[in-house]
């Protein structure tokens, strides 16, 4: 598996102990002038690399802009990567941008954290639209809670109403829970510090559950 980070914060490089700085910067990696395999970093995980943002990815947007089709740029230079890898997920930032756009048409599938919040349900629903106005009926998307309070009521109207109106709604709900906050602090995934806790168990159920739709 390849993780493509996009977020000027670069919060996945951050957590996969890899270095926050990119040969070239943002521009060299949507320029097409630098080869996508020479940015790839291997992690302390097995089968798992990363090609990790840097502060410059700020400005990624503008640089995309310059490029000619500059919605498909980012799925054209994924293209050589096809055959290395079975999954590349590009992690991007939680807005609609031209960053996010270029991921939108580069991807068969967008999996949507969602909070049980009034917002959040807004924030998707804007989504659906931009999806249906961009003409990208095969983009399947997935969304899922996160963060799920069942001791508040809203939480439990929100979850359990949600998947009436949205059958595309993956089934698992990952629960609140401080031990989620720790992987800033461990730098490392659940899995690897607290494998029996629910919210690991959540999170590979729902790697399951996304596999199984991919196929």
């Amino acid at each position: 598996m390849l993780v493509i980070d996009l977020d000027p914060q670069a919060a996945a490089t951050f957590y996969f102990r890899v270095k926050p700085k990119v040969k070239g910067g943002g521009k060299g990696l949507v320029s097409g002038k630098r080869d996508l395999d020479d940015l790839i970093k291997a992690t302390d995980h097995e089968r798992l690399d990363l090609i990790p943002a840097d502060f410059s990815f700020r400005n990624l947007d503008l640089m995309l802009d310059a490029e000619k089709k500059s919605k498909k740029r980012l799925a054209k230079l994924l293209k050589p990567l096809a055959g290395d890898y079975d999954v590349i997920v590009l992690d991007c930032p939680p807005s609609v941008s031209l960053v996010s756009e270029a991921v939108f048409h580069a991807a068969d599938a967008l999996v949507v954290p969602l909070i049980p919040t009034t917002l959040s349900l807004r924030t998707y629903q804007q989504l659906q639209v931009f999806r249906d106005e961009e003409k990208l009926a095969d983009l399947a998307l997935m969304p899922f809670f996160s963060m799920v309070d069942r001791r508040k009521s809203l939480h439990r109207e929100v979850v359990d109403r949600f998947p009436e109106d949205h059958p595309e709604a993956l089934g698992v709900q990952v629960p609140y829970a401080s031990v989620v906050e720790r992987m800033g602090t461990e730098r490392a995934p659940l899995a690897t510090f607290a494998p029996r806790s629910a919210a690991a168990a959540a999170y590979a159920a729902l790697w399951s559950e996304i596999a199984r739709r991919l196929g």
